[in-house]
């Protein structure tokens, strides 16, 4: 993801078929199934339907209490009404902790419920007169231990002058008085959580040129077609041809741009589709490098600690310097190979991240695998000061940049941190295995290079020892020049609450006020 993250089955794939009316009625034996109401989307509310054949006695049913981003957001708290049924007839419902509810009957048990949501941004839901972007495991509830389950989501009344979209093609079955029906089938809850949803007005076009298919739904305004499909029809290109596998049958980027990029901005990426929102098209081009290249590495390159995922809970990983930060690194590599940015912007883009990664006090004491797993710290304001914390994206940037310094200067030109992502991914992803976070990424460097990056990995990225920034990008003809800018500070910050007293917020660890 870019700015904030999520990960699901290494191979979930969504179905996506057509809906009539008959076929709700009808539940198919194996299939959990949900049905999902648009109706007065002003009132922000989600009114769904859930139903579960084949219940002996209870059914325990959860919500999950995070999604998207590494962060608990405890989507429980958006549910309201929960009620539940055997035939017509009401069942018992107990809520047994802040994401879990308990019903008691035998048969096919339904549930019927309401969650309030009007959050814009990829990582979030929304529901209004403009649109419907769902995230499907903020609005879904799920039986822990029917998970691998297939399920069928149905959206009966959509308006009719909505299309909708997700990880394929979605064509309308029919329009009605209440207005169009889609439908979604999956083969698991995992699945279908990792395939978002965007239901509204927009333009959908296919990227051309590239096979298998690529679509695009743009929601929102400043934008150019042509421009917009040569730009990801040359990133989609490179990326596919640079990992030598393209491991979709068909995928979609969901596009909230300019008046329609709401709410936090960046993108996740998913199995086979991504959510972007950003206000330019400028900004577009790095956040759909990034989020395409996610579809190898955290995706399907995955860290073991990220397997099986618990949506109860924190899951912790060492590795998100790699997952991410280095995805950042293919990001730019992207954009300068394919000439949408000029080796100026490269180089400048480069600089940025090291100026932002030394201008944090953090950097020198948290290290590339700690700042992975304080990820799920992120959400606290506190956190994310400069003397708290760097982030993980930056530092693995410039990591990844040096890894493939040195790994060319070792090989005289003929490998590459390339080379370390194609390996991953047929030794790892092809095969369906998770690997053992910065160990492989490490082993798999010194098979590459053809000897010892043990220092390497225990000093920068085990440790927080100042980055060899001059002497690795030397190697490469690089020179790093430094120029600082001094001026007068006091060493803190103070904000007034309302008309109380100034409060100190923080303090420069190595300002005036510290040493005062």
């Amino acid at each position: 993801m870019t700015f904030p993250r999520l990960r699901w089955p290494i191979r979930a794939v969504v179905a996506l078929v057509f809906f009539s009316a008959a076929n709700l009625a009808a539940p198919s034996k194996a299939a959990i199934r949900y049905e999902v109401s648009l109706a007065h989307p002003e009132q922000h509310l989600f009114h769904v339907t859930m139903q579960i054949p084949e219940v002996t006695g209870e059914v325990t049913v959860q919500m999950p209490a995070w999604n998207a981003l590494y962060q608990i957001r405890d989507f429980s708290s958006h549910v309201q009404q929960v009620e539940a049924f055997v035939g017509s007839q009401s069942a018992s419902v107990e809520k047994l902790d802040k994401q879990s509810w308990r019903v008691r009957g035998t048969g096919t048990v339904t549930l019927r419920y309401a969650t309030y949501w009007d959050e814009g941004g990829p990582f979030a839901t929304q529901l209004n007169s403009d649109h419907a972007f769902i995230n499907p495991a903020m609005i879904l509830l799920y039986v822990s231990d029917r998970r691998a389950e297939a399920v069928h989501l149905a959206i009966p009344d959509v308006p009719d002058s909505w299309q909708a979209a997700g990880g394929s093609v979605i064509k309308p079955t029919e329009t009605t008085a209440k207005g169009r029906a889609f439908a979604f089938d999956a083969e698991s809850y995992d699945a279908l959580a990792d395939a978002p949803i965007e239901a509204g007005r927009f333009e959908e076009f296919r990227v051309p040129e590239v096979s298998p298919a690529i679509w695009v739904a743009v929601h929102g305004d400043g934008w150019k077609k042509t421009q917009l499909q040569d730009e990801l029809r040359r990133i989609c290109s490179y990326e596919l041809k640079l990992m030598d596998s393209a491991p979709f049958e068909k995928y979609t980027f969901l596009i909230h741009l300019g008046k329609g990029a709401t709410g936090a901005g960046g993108g996740m990426e998913h199995s086979n589709s991504t959510a972007i929102s950003v206000r330019s098209e400028e900004e577009l081009l790095d956040v759909a490098a990034h989020e395409f290249f996610h579809l190898w590495n955290v995706k399907r390159i995955r860290p073991a600690a990220l397997e099986p995922v618990d949506y109860t809970k924190e899951q912790y990983t060492r590795a998100l310097w790699f997952a991410e930060g280095v995805t950042n690194t293919y990001a730019s590599y992207t954009l300068v190979r394919t000439r949408l940015w000029s080796k100026e912007q490269f180089y400048e883009d480069l600089g940025e991240q090291i100026s932002e990664l030394e201008a944090r006090a953090a950097n020198r004491w948290q290290s590339a695998e700690q700042t992975s797993l304080d990820a799920w710290l992120e959400k606290y304001p506190l956190y994310n000061r400069p003397q708290n914390s760097v982030s993980y994206y930056t530092k693995g940037q410039v990591l990844g940049v040096l890894l493939d310094i040195l790994i060319r200067d070792r090989t005289g030109d003929e490998r590459s941190l390339d080379d370390v992502l194609r390996s991953m991914n047929t030794e790892f992803a092809k095969q369906g295995k998770t690997y053992r976070e910065s160990l492989d990424v490490r082993l798999t460097a010194e098979k590459i290079a053809g000897g010892s990056f043990e220092e390497f990995f225990r000093k920068y990225v085990a440790s927080a020892e100042p980055l060899p920034y001059q002497q690795v990008l030397a190697l490469a003809g690089l020179e790093l020049r430094s120029i600082e800018h001094k001026r007068p500070s006091l060493g803190f910050s103070a904000e007034r609450d309302g008309g109380g007293p100034l409060v100190v917020e923080t303090i420069d660890a190595e300002g005036a006020a510290a040493e005062a």
